[in-house]
Protein backbone atom coordinates (compact mmCIF):
# COMPACT_ATOMS: atom_id res chain seq x y z
CA UNK A 1 0.00 0.00 0.00
CA UNK A 2 1.38 3.47 -0.63
CA UNK A 3 2.23 6.40 1.30
CA UNK A 4 -0.57 8.26 0.26
CA UNK A 5 -3.22 5.94 0.24
CA UNK A 6 -1.91 4.90 4.36
CA UNK A 7 -2.61 8.76 4.78
CA UNK A 8 -6.21 8.92 2.93
CA UNK A 9 -7.13 6.03 5.16
CA UNK A 10 -5.57 6.98 8.39
CA UNK A 11 -7.48 10.70 7.55
CA UNK A 12 -10.62 8.59 7.61
CA UNK A 13 -10.52 7.54 11.51
CA UNK A 14 -12.89 9.78 13.35
CA UNK A 15 -11.94 9.58 17.26
CA UNK A 16 -15.04 10.47 19.72
CA UNK A 17 -13.55 11.78 23.53
CA UNK A 18 -14.51 13.67 25.93
CA UNK A 19 -13.19 15.70 28.59
CA UNK A 20 -13.27 15.62 31.80
CA UNK A 21 -12.20 16.60 35.71
CA UNK A 22 -12.97 19.17 39.00
CA UNK A 23 -13.97 22.27 38.63
CA UNK A 24 -11.45 24.57 37.52
CA UNK A 25 -9.05 22.02 36.37
CA UNK A 26 -8.72 23.61 32.71
CA UNK A 27 -10.76 21.63 30.91
CA UNK A 28 -12.62 24.54 28.45
CA UNK A 29 -8.75 26.21 28.38
CA UNK A 30 -7.44 22.95 26.64
CA UNK A 31 -10.31 22.62 24.64
CA UNK A 32 -9.73 26.08 23.79
CA UNK A 33 -5.87 25.49 23.31
CA UNK A 34 -6.48 22.29 20.68
CA UNK A 35 -8.54 23.83 18.50
CA UNK A 36 -6.48 26.93 18.27
CA UNK A 37 -3.28 25.80 18.19
CA UNK A 38 -4.19 22.79 15.35
CA UNK A 39 -6.06 25.90 13.56
CA UNK A 40 -8.85 24.65 14.08
CA UNK A 41 -11.15 27.66 14.68
CA UNK A 42 -11.83 30.39 12.22
CA UNK A 43 -10.79 33.92 12.30
CA UNK A 44 -14.14 35.52 13.01
CA UNK A 45 -14.36 32.97 15.89
CA UNK A 46 -11.18 33.59 17.19
CA UNK A 47 -11.72 37.59 16.68
CA UNK A 48 -14.88 37.56 18.30
CA UNK A 49 -13.07 35.93 21.68
CA UNK A 50 -10.22 38.30 21.56
CA UNK A 51 -13.47 40.75 21.31
CA UNK A 52 -15.45 39.37 24.90
CA UNK A 53 -11.90 38.63 26.20
CA UNK A 54 -10.79 42.55 25.93
CA UNK A 55 -14.17 42.99 27.23
CA UNK A 56 -13.49 41.72 30.70
CA UNK A 57 -10.08 43.23 31.00
CA UNK A 58 -8.11 40.53 29.62
CA UNK A 59 -4.68 41.04 27.97
CA UNK A 60 -4.83 37.48 25.89
CA UNK A 61 -8.06 35.68 24.54
CA UNK A 62 -9.73 33.26 26.65
CA UNK A 63 -9.54 30.14 25.06
CA UNK A 64 -12.19 28.42 27.55
CA UNK A 65 -14.49 30.96 25.97
CA UNK A 66 -14.43 28.79 22.35
CA UNK A 67 -16.62 26.39 23.96
CA UNK A 68 -18.13 27.74 26.81
CA UNK A 69 -21.08 29.18 24.68
CA UNK A 70 -23.96 29.98 27.40
CA UNK A 71 -24.02 33.28 28.50
CA UNK A 72 -24.28 31.72 32.43
CA UNK A 73 -20.94 29.92 31.82
CA UNK A 74 -19.15 32.88 30.60
CA UNK A 75 -20.33 35.19 33.15
CA UNK A 76 -19.54 32.18 35.96
CA UNK A 77 -16.20 30.85 34.39
CA UNK A 78 -17.53 27.03 34.16
CA UNK A 79 -18.67 25.05 32.34
CA UNK A 80 -22.54 23.26 32.54
CA UNK A 81 -24.06 22.27 29.42
CA UNK A 82 -21.45 19.83 26.91
CA UNK A 83 -19.98 21.75 24.58
CA UNK A 84 -19.41 19.41 21.30
CA UNK A 85 -16.93 20.43 18.66
CA UNK A 86 -15.51 18.77 15.90
CA UNK A 87 -12.09 19.56 14.38
CA UNK A 88 -9.60 17.82 12.17
CA UNK A 89 -5.81 17.37 11.45
CA UNK A 90 -4.30 15.62 8.51
CA UNK A 91 -4.30 12.30 10.65
CA UNK A 92 -7.54 12.07 11.89
CA UNK A 93 -10.84 13.69 12.51
CA UNK A 94 -12.26 14.14 16.14
CA UNK A 95 -15.47 14.95 17.82
CA UNK A 96 -15.32 15.94 21.21
CA UNK A 97 -17.48 16.59 24.09
CA UNK A 98 -16.43 19.35 26.90
CA UNK A 99 -17.86 17.94 30.20
CA UNK A 100 -18.81 20.38 33.47
CA UNK A 101 -16.79 19.77 36.53
CA UNK A 102 -19.45 21.11 39.14
CA UNK A 103 -20.91 17.89 40.82
CA UNK A 104 -24.12 18.81 39.81
CA UNK A 105 -23.66 18.84 36.69
CA UNK A 106 -22.05 15.21 36.42
CA UNK A 107 -25.23 13.93 34.55
CA UNK A 108 -23.95 15.75 31.62
CA UNK A 109 -20.46 13.90 32.04
CA UNK A 110 -22.34 10.67 31.95
CA UNK A 111 -23.80 12.29 28.62
CA UNK A 112 -20.80 12.98 27.19
CA UNK A 113 -18.64 10.20 27.39
CA UNK A 114 -21.43 7.77 26.78
CA UNK A 115 -20.20 7.47 23.39
CA UNK A 116 -16.45 8.44 23.74
CA UNK A 117 -13.68 6.13 22.67
CA UNK A 118 -11.14 7.99 24.93
CA UNK A 119 -11.19 10.02 28.27
CA UNK A 120 -9.08 12.93 29.18
CA UNK A 121 -9.38 13.45 33.00
CA UNK A 122 -7.99 16.58 33.80
CA UNK A 123 -6.04 17.13 37.20
CA UNK A 124 -4.93 20.76 38.71
CA UNK A 125 -1.32 20.17 39.72
CA UNK A 126 -1.83 22.34 42.82
CA UNK A 127 -4.76 20.26 43.93
CA UNK A 128 -4.29 16.90 43.08
CA UNK A 129 -6.65 13.41 42.77
CA UNK A 130 -9.93 15.03 44.37
CA UNK A 131 -13.50 13.26 44.47
CA UNK A 132 -14.88 14.65 41.33
CA UNK A 133 -11.78 13.35 39.69
CA UNK A 134 -12.53 9.64 41.42
CA UNK A 135 -16.45 10.18 40.08
CA UNK A 136 -15.29 10.83 36.50
CA UNK A 137 -12.57 8.10 36.28
CA UNK A 138 -15.58 5.87 38.02
CA UNK A 139 -18.00 6.84 35.25
CA UNK A 140 -15.40 6.48 32.66
CA UNK A 141 -15.10 3.13 33.61
CA UNK A 142 -18.62 2.25 34.27
CA UNK A 143 -19.10 3.39 30.18
CA UNK A 144 -16.13 1.10 29.18
CA UNK A 145 -14.24 3.85 27.55
CA UNK A 146 -11.47 2.19 26.20
CA UNK A 147 -9.22 4.67 26.62
CA UNK A 148 -8.12 7.66 29.52
CA UNK A 149 -5.58 9.95 29.43
CA UNK A 150 -4.55 11.50 32.70
CA UNK A 151 -3.76 15.36 31.93
CA UNK A 152 -1.93 16.85 35.23
CA UNK A 153 -2.74 20.43 34.07
CA UNK A 154 -1.30 23.94 35.51
CA UNK A 155 2.23 22.53 35.62
CA UNK A 156 3.74 26.25 35.17
CA UNK A 157 2.15 26.84 38.50
CA UNK A 158 4.05 23.98 40.28
CA UNK A 159 7.13 25.27 38.61
CA UNK A 160 7.22 22.62 36.29
CA UNK A 161 8.64 19.80 38.94
CA UNK A 162 8.70 16.39 37.56
CA UNK A 163 8.00 15.20 41.42
CA UNK A 164 4.52 16.85 41.44
CA UNK A 165 3.07 15.11 38.12
CA UNK A 166 4.90 11.57 39.29
CA UNK A 167 2.84 11.36 42.19
CA UNK A 168 -0.46 12.27 40.89
CA UNK A 169 0.17 9.93 37.53
CA UNK A 170 0.61 7.48 40.79
CA UNK A 171 -2.47 7.96 42.47
CA UNK A 172 -4.60 8.03 39.92
CA UNK A 173 -3.50 5.43 37.58
CA UNK A 174 -3.64 3.44 40.98
CA UNK A 175 -7.15 4.05 41.13
CA UNK A 176 -8.34 3.63 37.76
CA UNK A 177 -6.40 0.22 37.76
CA UNK A 178 -8.90 -0.89 40.85
CA UNK A 179 -12.01 0.22 38.56
CA UNK A 180 -10.43 -2.08 35.52
CA UNK A 181 -10.03 0.77 33.62
CA UNK A 182 -7.61 -1.09 30.96
CA UNK A 183 -4.94 2.02 30.11
CA UNK A 184 -4.08 4.86 30.79
CA UNK A 185 -1.80 7.89 29.43
CA UNK A 186 -0.47 10.32 32.09
CA UNK A 187 0.56 13.75 30.22
CA UNK A 188 2.00 16.48 32.18
CA UNK A 189 0.84 20.05 30.34
CA UNK A 190 -0.10 23.99 30.80
CA UNK A 191 -3.18 24.55 28.67
CA UNK A 192 -3.06 28.13 29.42
CA UNK A 193 0.59 28.36 27.97
CA UNK A 194 0.35 25.34 25.44
CA UNK A 195 2.94 23.41 27.34
CA UNK A 196 2.20 19.27 25.65
CA UNK A 197 -1.00 20.13 24.30
CA UNK A 198 -0.30 20.48 20.85
CA UNK A 199 3.64 20.96 20.84
CA UNK A 200 6.04 19.70 23.24
CA UNK A 201 7.07 22.08 26.40
CA UNK A 202 10.27 23.44 26.45
CA UNK A 203 9.99 23.49 30.24
CA UNK A 204 9.46 19.84 30.72
CA UNK A 205 12.51 18.19 29.29
CA UNK A 206 12.19 15.35 31.74
CA UNK A 207 9.25 13.91 29.68
CA UNK A 208 9.32 12.26 27.01
CA UNK A 209 6.14 11.06 26.06
CA UNK A 210 3.25 12.36 23.24
CA UNK A 211 1.28 15.54 23.35
CA UNK A 212 -1.87 15.54 23.87
CA UNK A 213 -2.40 16.29 20.37
CA UNK A 214 -0.20 13.81 19.07
CA UNK A 215 -1.91 10.45 21.58
CA UNK A 216 -5.05 11.94 19.74
CA UNK A 217 -4.14 11.28 16.47
CA UNK A 218 -2.24 7.86 16.91
CA UNK A 219 -3.83 6.23 19.51
CA UNK A 220 -6.09 2.44 18.49
CA UNK A 221 -9.77 3.67 17.52
CA UNK A 222 -11.23 -0.19 16.80
CA UNK A 223 -14.02 -0.35 14.62
CA UNK A 224 -13.86 -3.89 13.68
CA UNK A 225 -17.64 -4.97 13.22
CA UNK A 226 -16.97 -8.38 12.47
CA UNK A 227 -16.75 -9.25 16.81
CA UNK A 228 -20.16 -7.01 16.90
CA UNK A 229 -23.29 -8.73 18.23
CA UNK A 230 -25.57 -7.69 15.01
CA UNK A 231 -28.60 -4.95 16.76
CA UNK A 232 -31.73 -3.75 14.57
CA UNK A 233 -34.22 -1.36 16.95
CA UNK A 234 -36.77 -0.96 15.08
CA UNK A 235 -37.79 2.54 15.07
CA UNK A 236 -40.89 3.24 12.16
CA UNK A 237 -42.73 0.49 10.06
CA UNK A 238 -42.68 1.75 6.79
CA UNK A 239 -46.15 1.04 4.65
CA UNK A 240 -46.11 3.55 1.46
CA UNK A 241 -49.38 1.75 0.27
CA UNK A 242 -49.33 3.55 -3.48
CA UNK A 243 -49.71 2.11 -6.55
CA UNK A 244 -46.17 1.84 -7.14
CA UNK A 245 -45.43 0.13 -3.97
CA UNK A 246 -49.01 -1.35 -2.88
CA UNK A 247 -47.24 -3.99 -0.65
CA UNK A 248 -44.30 -2.33 0.64
CA UNK A 249 -43.65 -3.25 4.33
CA UNK A 250 -40.09 -2.34 5.60
CA UNK A 251 -39.02 -1.36 8.94
CA UNK A 252 -36.62 1.23 9.64
CA UNK A 253 -34.18 1.81 11.88
CA UNK A 254 -30.71 2.79 12.94
CA UNK A 255 -27.89 -0.32 13.25
CA UNK A 256 -26.92 -0.49 16.57
CA UNK A 257 -24.45 -2.79 16.37
CA UNK A 258 -22.56 -5.25 14.18
CA UNK A 259 -23.85 -6.45 10.44
CA UNK A 260 -26.66 -7.33 8.51
CA UNK A 261 -26.77 -9.44 4.88
CA UNK A 262 -29.78 -10.23 2.55
CA UNK A 263 -30.98 -13.92 3.06
CA UNK A 264 -29.20 -14.00 6.96
CA UNK A 265 -31.89 -15.51 9.14
CA UNK A 266 -33.05 -13.31 11.99
CA UNK A 267 -35.08 -13.22 14.94
CA UNK A 268 -37.96 -10.84 15.98
CA UNK A 269 -37.51 -10.09 19.57
CA UNK A 270 -39.21 -10.47 21.96
CA UNK A 271 -41.58 -12.59 20.38
CA UNK A 272 -39.37 -14.73 19.03
CA UNK A 273 -40.88 -14.99 15.54
CA UNK A 274 -37.77 -16.38 13.24
CA UNK A 275 -37.30 -14.85 9.46
CA UNK A 276 -35.43 -13.96 6.59
CA UNK A 277 -34.05 -10.95 5.36
CA UNK A 278 -35.40 -10.12 1.94
CA UNK A 279 -33.88 -6.91 1.00
CA UNK A 280 -31.88 -3.76 2.65
CA UNK A 281 -32.94 -0.30 1.42
CA UNK A 282 -29.71 1.94 1.90
CA UNK A 283 -30.64 5.81 1.18
CA UNK A 284 -33.27 4.75 -1.24
CA UNK A 285 -31.22 2.23 -3.21
CA UNK A 286 -30.98 -2.00 -2.56
CA UNK A 287 -27.82 -3.06 -0.70
CA UNK A 288 -26.79 -6.29 -0.06
CA UNK A 289 -25.20 -5.36 3.09
CA UNK A 290 -25.63 -2.61 5.74
CA UNK A 291 -23.65 -2.25 9.27
CA UNK A 292 -23.29 -0.13 12.48
CA UNK A 293 -23.89 3.68 12.37
CA UNK A 294 -25.95 3.10 9.25
CA UNK A 295 -29.79 4.09 9.08
CA UNK A 296 -31.62 0.91 6.91
CA UNK A 297 -35.03 -0.23 5.99
CA UNK A 298 -34.92 -4.08 6.48
CA UNK A 299 -37.58 -6.18 3.80
CA UNK A 300 -38.41 -9.52 5.39
CA UNK A 301 -39.75 -12.83 3.92
CA UNK A 302 -42.69 -13.01 5.90
CA UNK A 303 -45.16 -11.33 6.84
CA UNK A 304 -45.10 -11.14 10.62
CA UNK A 305 -45.90 -8.89 13.42
CA UNK A 306 -43.29 -6.12 14.18
CA UNK A 307 -43.60 -2.63 15.60
CA UNK A 308 -41.44 0.25 17.08
CA UNK A 309 -39.37 -1.36 19.93
CA UNK A 310 -38.64 -4.81 18.75
CA UNK A 311 -35.22 -5.89 18.06
CA UNK A 312 -34.07 -7.87 14.77
CA UNK A 313 -31.25 -9.77 15.84
CA UNK A 314 -29.78 -13.09 14.24
CA UNK A 315 -30.91 -16.37 14.89
CA UNK A 316 -27.27 -17.43 15.78
CA UNK A 317 -26.93 -15.26 18.15
CA UNK A 318 -29.92 -13.77 19.65
CA UNK A 319 -29.77 -12.46 23.33
CA UNK A 320 -31.94 -13.90 26.32
CA UNK A 321 -34.86 -11.79 26.93
CA UNK A 322 -35.79 -11.25 30.59
CA UNK A 323 -37.88 -9.17 33.08
CA UNK A 324 -35.33 -9.34 35.63
CA UNK A 325 -32.59 -6.77 34.99
CA UNK A 326 -29.25 -6.32 37.22
CA UNK A 327 -27.40 -3.37 35.93
CA UNK A 328 -25.14 -0.33 37.66
CA UNK A 329 -26.28 2.98 37.28
CA UNK A 330 -25.30 6.41 38.19
CA UNK A 331 -28.42 8.60 39.44
CA UNK A 332 -28.74 11.65 37.37
CA UNK A 333 -31.85 13.13 39.22
CA UNK A 334 -32.54 15.46 41.99
CA UNK A 335 -35.03 13.48 43.27
CA UNK A 336 -33.37 10.25 44.87
CA UNK A 337 -33.99 6.71 43.49
CA UNK A 338 -35.83 4.25 46.26
CA UNK A 339 -36.53 0.55 46.41
CA UNK A 340 -40.19 0.44 45.05
CA UNK A 341 -40.08 3.41 42.95
CA UNK A 342 -42.38 2.98 39.24
CA UNK A 343 -40.14 3.75 36.55
CA UNK A 344 -40.37 3.65 32.80
CA UNK A 345 -37.22 1.50 31.38
CA UNK A 346 -36.37 2.68 28.07
CA UNK A 347 -33.95 0.22 26.27
CA UNK A 348 -33.49 1.04 22.53
CA UNK A 349 -36.55 2.17 20.72
CA UNK A 350 -39.02 0.35 23.36
CA UNK A 351 -40.20 1.41 26.42
CA UNK A 352 -41.65 -0.14 29.57
CA UNK A 353 -42.88 -0.14 32.81
CA UNK A 354 -40.63 -1.16 35.58
CA UNK A 355 -40.34 -1.20 39.66
CA UNK A 356 -36.90 -1.00 41.36
CA UNK A 357 -36.77 -3.98 43.71
CA UNK A 358 -33.64 -3.76 44.80
CA UNK A 359 -30.64 -1.28 45.61
CA UNK A 360 -28.00 -3.93 46.65
CA UNK A 361 -25.18 -1.57 47.22
CA UNK A 362 -23.76 2.17 46.62
CA UNK A 363 -20.20 2.76 45.33
CA UNK A 364 -18.31 4.57 48.12
CA UNK A 365 -15.54 6.45 45.54
CA UNK A 366 -13.00 7.45 48.06
CA UNK A 367 -11.90 3.52 48.80
CA UNK A 368 -13.91 2.08 46.01
CA UNK A 369 -15.95 0.05 49.19
CA UNK A 370 -19.61 -0.76 48.84
CA UNK A 371 -22.03 0.60 51.17
CA UNK A 372 -24.40 -2.64 51.61
CA UNK A 373 -28.54 -1.74 51.30
CA UNK A 374 -28.69 2.11 50.91
CA UNK A 375 -32.23 1.95 50.58
CA UNK A 376 -31.80 5.19 47.91
CA UNK A 377 -29.36 6.54 45.75
CA UNK A 378 -29.21 10.83 45.20
CA UNK A 379 -28.19 12.59 42.78
CA UNK A 380 -24.42 11.68 41.47
CA UNK A 381 -24.59 8.41 43.22
CA UNK A 382 -23.16 5.34 41.94
CA UNK A 383 -24.61 1.94 42.67
CA UNK A 384 -26.26 -1.49 41.99
CA UNK A 385 -30.09 -1.95 40.84
CA UNK A 386 -32.35 -4.75 40.30
CA UNK A 387 -35.60 -4.20 38.63
CA UNK A 388 -38.28 -5.85 36.86
CA UNK A 389 -40.12 -4.80 33.60
CA UNK A 390 -43.61 -5.19 32.99
CA UNK A 391 -42.58 -6.96 29.24
CA UNK A 392 -39.95 -8.90 28.36
CA UNK A 393 -36.67 -7.21 27.30
CA UNK A 394 -33.64 -8.39 24.95
CA UNK A 395 -30.97 -6.89 27.01
CA UNK A 396 -27.27 -7.44 26.25
CA UNK A 397 -24.47 -6.67 28.63
CA UNK A 398 -23.05 -3.74 28.51
CA UNK A 399 -19.50 -4.76 28.25
CA UNK A 400 -20.60 -6.43 25.39
CA UNK A 401 -22.76 -3.80 23.79
CA UNK A 402 -22.48 -0.05 25.01
CA UNK A 403 -25.76 0.29 22.69
CA UNK A 404 -27.87 -2.52 23.44
CA UNK A 405 -26.65 -3.25 27.37
CA UNK A 406 -27.62 0.56 28.49
CA UNK A 407 -30.97 1.77 29.44
CA UNK A 408 -32.60 4.74 31.15
CA UNK A 409 -34.95 5.13 33.87
CA UNK A 410 -37.75 7.79 33.29
CA UNK A 411 -40.41 8.95 35.39
CA UNK A 412 -43.58 8.54 34.69
CA UNK A 413 -45.36 11.87 36.06
CA UNK A 414 -43.34 13.82 34.04
CA UNK A 415 -40.61 12.18 31.95
CA UNK A 416 -37.60 13.44 33.51
CA UNK A 417 -34.78 11.44 33.23
CA UNK A 418 -33.85 9.33 36.26
CA UNK A 419 -30.96 6.96 35.59
CA UNK A 420 -28.35 5.93 33.19
CA UNK A 421 -27.84 2.14 33.66
CA UNK A 422 -25.48 -0.61 32.53
CA UNK A 423 -26.49 -3.88 32.47
CA UNK A 424 -24.70 -6.62 33.89
CA UNK A 425 -21.65 -6.58 36.38
CA UNK A 426 -19.33 -4.22 37.51
CA UNK A 427 -19.10 -3.35 41.18
CA UNK A 428 -21.37 -5.56 43.24
CA UNK A 429 -22.34 -9.31 43.44
CA UNK A 430 -25.51 -9.75 42.15
CA UNK A 431 -27.97 -11.09 45.08
CA UNK A 432 -31.40 -12.38 44.53
CA UNK A 433 -34.40 -10.05 43.54
CA UNK A 434 -36.91 -9.79 46.56
CA UNK A 435 -40.76 -9.83 45.62
CA UNK A 436 -42.81 -6.63 46.35
CA UNK A 437 -46.09 -7.33 47.23
CA UNK A 438 -47.18 -3.83 46.58
CA UNK A 439 -49.83 -3.22 44.12
CA UNK A 440 -51.53 -0.49 41.82
CA UNK A 441 -50.85 -2.14 38.71
CA UNK A 442 -47.12 -1.94 38.97
CA UNK A 443 -46.07 -5.08 40.33
CA UNK A 444 -45.25 -7.57 37.67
Amino acid sequence: MSTTTTEALSATTLLRFATAGSVDDGKSTLVGRLLHDSKSVLTDQLEAVERASASRGQEGPDLALLTDGLRAEREQGITIDVAYRYFATPRRRFILADTPGHVQYTRNMVTGASTAELTVILVDARNGVVEQTRRHAAIAALLRVPHAVLAVNKMDLVDYEESVFAAIAEEFTAYATELGVPEVTAIPISALAGDNVVDPSANMDWYGGPTVLEHLETVPVSHDLAHCHARLPVQYVIRPQTAEHPDYRGYAGQIAAGTFRVGEEVTILPSGRTTRIAGIDLLGRPVDVAWTTQSVTVLLEDDIDVSRGDLIVPTKDAPATTQDVEATVCHVADAPLTVGHRVLLKHGTRTVKAIVKDIPSRLTLDDLSLHPHPGQLVANDIGRVKIRTAEPLPVDSYADSRRTGSFILIDPSDGTTLTAGMVGESFAAPEPVKDDPDGDGWDF
